[in-house]
């Protein structure tokens, strides 16, 4: 028998098809590791959210109690710094998770011998919560479902080393909740489909012109007006289809903290979103005072039925700050996160120059112009979180009319945004819409649902790189990450979200993750080997992505209009 070692996550022999694909495998032709019902697990310090969640997940789908290991099954350093197994009779049949501070916190290493069975290590406990994801990725996709489909069965995962850690900080996934809403229980299985591909960002876009999805007690028309609209539009803008129903829904306080917990028990961050000063309309709509009462009759505005960028905006007034502190205030409570997202994009400013009481501001304040006026409000409330610990971020276009000290920027409008920010020495997490806006179609085919945008292709995204070349190395470091978008103004339901994330979720995971080479040189072809065991994992948690072959039946929306976009994305 041999072993044999492959580095790189491009390498081929990394069978079954582990994704993110992992920086070095070493493999051997020796028998696998029986999971059965006499595996137990041993969990050391710090390791506690990933030994629960393997009973719940793991045991659940294969039908294993795997109860508490004796304490003499764990693994010990002797003073030569090598592993001496203590109680070697019964470590073949354990599963064991320790944190290994020599690793990088993300890092992990799993070992899994025949002799020895199976240790994680993690460099913390996300480290070894991560490892795990991979074990459940060698067990097979049976390891995906929710209760045995082969009672008795005993599983055998391939005898092997995985060692492994993250490029990135921040591999993040922005879900539009406010569009169209989506249920509390679509929620947390998004949050699982996030971990069982290792990206640890939860973008919360909770608010805009369409609704207000997160409960504000001190402020309740938020969610008793703001939470619902009329009717939605099907398709496009410029579609005339619509849906004559009200559409809204909203997460209460609680609702929120389970989603926060259930997210940090899987080491995701969850990141709010709460849209200033545009986005607005639903918020003006439940408090007209909000508004530039001076310009409109912001007592007749509803919360929006269509889309596109409405021009109703906040007024630059204090009592627009106030509120929005109160909002914040309250928001602070719930998500114990290091950034909040304001949004600040798309803010129109017709009604600013329409409005005697903002020029009034601008002059008050010693501002050029409106832009200056939206710079103002964001750098107030960039001073307001950084008092409280917090820091703030949002798009890029933040950057328009001065950069607010400490803020950090979603470069959404392509590169540049980010490469100013990162020149200007603040962070940036890269999510340009030309290469990772997830509602781009994937196809040019006439059967592709509501085509919107660029088509990019699983390949496509597979080939996006997050760092620019134009920046330094020491400015490079200033990106913390890549996100990858969904915006759900034509995806009224789960299913439709999982068509546009899947499979190209799973490509962007690996860009987020896996030390990749330069796009051109990156190999597709075993990425796609690897993907055809993972379509049968996407199978088993009921995803219903777009099949390789293109939409199914089901899937398409023929005449639904949609705003396709021809020919290649500018590289801006």
């Amino acid at each position: 028998m041999s072993d044999a070692t492959t580095d790189g996550p491009t390498s081929p022999g990394t069978s079954p098809g582990v994704i993110p694909a992992p920086r070095s495998v070493r493999e051997s032709a020796r028998p696998g590791v029986p999971l059965g019902a006499d595996t137990t697990l041993w969990a050391g310090p710090g390791t506690g959210a990933t030994e629960r969640w393997l009973r719940l997940t793991l045991g659940a789908a294969l039908g294993l109690s795997l109860p508490p290991a004796p304490e003499n099954t764990a693994v010990s350093e002797n003073a030569a710094g090598t592993e001496n197994a203590a109680g070697a009779e019964n470590a073949p049949n354990t599963v064991r998770l320790r944190i290994d501070e020599t690793l990088r916190p993300e890092a992990y290493v799993l070992d899994a011998d025949a002799e020895r069975g199976i240790e994680i290590r993690g460099g913390s406990s996300a480290g070894v919560f991560w490892g795990a994801q991979t074990l459940r990725q060698l067990i097979g996709p049976e390891a995906f479902r929710r209760a045995p489909v082969r009672p008795g069965v005993t599983y055998a995962v391939p005898n092997r080393t995985v060692e492994d850690a993250p490029r990135f900080g921040w591999r993040g996934l922005m879900l539009d909740v406010s569009r169209h809403f989506m249920p509390k229980d679509g929620v947390l299985r998004q949050l699982d489909l996030m971990a069982a591909h290792k990206l640890n960002v939860f973008h919360f876009h909770l608010t805009d012109d369409q609704g207000w999805r997160i409960e504000i007690k001190r402020y309740p028309k938020l969610t008793e007006t703001g939470s619902w609209r009329a009717r939605t539009k099907f398709g496009h803008r410029a579609s005339p289809h619509w849906e004559e129903k009200p559409h809204g829904g909203f997460y209460t306080q609680d609702d929120i903290r389970e989603i926060v917990a259930y997210a940090a028990e899987r080491h995701i961050a969850v990141v709010p979103e709460i849209d200033i000063p545009g986005h607005s309309q639903a918020a003006i709509a439940a408090y007209p005072e909000l508004g530039n009462t001076d310009v409109i009759d912001t007592r007749s505005l509803s919360v929006w039925d269509t889309w596109g960028v409405s021009k109703n905006v906040l007024a630059p007034t204090d009592n627009a700050l106030q509120f929005y502190e109160g909002v914040f205030e309250e928001l602070l409570d719930l998500f114990p996160s290091e950034f909040i997202h304001v949004g600040g994009d798309e803010c129109a400013k017709d009604q600013w120059k329409a409005s005697p009481a903002a020029q009034a501001r601008i002059t008050e304040l010693g501002l050029v112009d409106e832009d200056g006026l939206q710079s103002w409000f964001i750098r107030h409330f960039d001073t307001w979180l950084s008092a409280r610990g917090r820091r703030l971020i949002g798009w890029d276009e933040i950057l328009e009319g001065g950069l607010a000290p400490g803020a950090a920027v979603s470069s959404w409008r392509g590169y540049q945004g980010g490469i100013t920010a990162a020149r200007a020495g603040h962070d940036v997490v890269m999510c340009p819409e030309q290469q990772v806006y997830l509602d781009h179609r994937q196809a040019a085919g006439p059967d592709e649902p509501v085509p919107i945008g660029f088509v990019r292709t699983l390949e496509d995204v597979y080939r996006f790189e997050p760092v620019p070349p134009e920046l330094t190395p020491a400015q490079a470091r200033h990106v913390l990450g890549t996100q990858a978008n969904l915006w759900t103004e034509v995806m009224e339901d789960r299913a439709r979200v999982d068509y546009q994330a899947f499979p190209r979720l799973v490509a962007f995971a690996e860009v987020a993750w896996s030390a990749l080479p330069p796009p051109a040189e990156r190999d597709f072809a075993d990425f796609e080997e690897r993907m055809t065991a993972h379509y049968a994992r996407l199978d088993a948690l009921g995803v219903a992505y777009r099949p390789p072959a293109g939409p199914l039946p089901w899937q398409r929306r023929p005449g639904v209009l949609g705003r396709p976009i021809e020919g290649p994305p500018p590289n801006v």
